[in-house]
């Protein structure tokens, strides 16, 4: 597992595993950009067949395009307002709702083996239920590099 992304929704807390993560600081054209895409986990095992989240089994959260002034990430924190919010970050809940990500903080550091870890918490709309509400969202995820194991018969 590359992290947790837990959503605090007033009924419950939904929690998503993260299966997949990416980060890179891409240069282009005189201008360092930002990506991120973190996809958690399609595995319902630990959810209850009542929980709101049993009806969205996974999730993508995308960064793209994010202007940062150089390539290094770690000790950096970025606030994404609302107005840049449809122009930089995305969600995907692999089916037809529509969902929205607010107020968006990601900050970088490196864990205690040195690996790149992402701290990201803001809101999301309330696409469980409907509410106008937006809730608050917290995702703690790392990039280390996935080992592939090659069995050798």
């Amino acid at each position: 597992m590359k992290g947790i992304l837990k959503i605090y929704h007033p009924d419950e807390t939904l929690k998503y595993h993260i299966q997949t993560t990416y980060c890179k600081a891409v240069y282009s054209n005189t201008q360092h950009f930002l990506e991120v895409e973190i996809i958690t986990d399609d595995s319902l095992d630990h959810v209850d067949d009542d929980s709101l989240q049993y009806n969205f089994p996974q999730i993508s959260m995308n960064v793209f395009d994010f202007p940062i002034e150089d390539s290094e990430l770690v000790g950096k924190s970025f606030a994404m307002r609302d107005s840049d919010a449809d122009n930089f970050i995305g969600v995907d809940l692999f089916d037809d709702e529509d969902a929205f990500l607010t107020e968006s903080k990601l900050s970088f550091k490196n864990d205690a083996t040195g690996e790149l870890e992402l701290f990201w918490e803001g809101n999301i709309t309330d696409f469980y239920t409907g509410s106008n509400q937006p809730i608050p969202f917290k995702l703690k995820c790392n990039f280390k590099q996935d080992e592939i194991i090659v069995d050798e018969d």
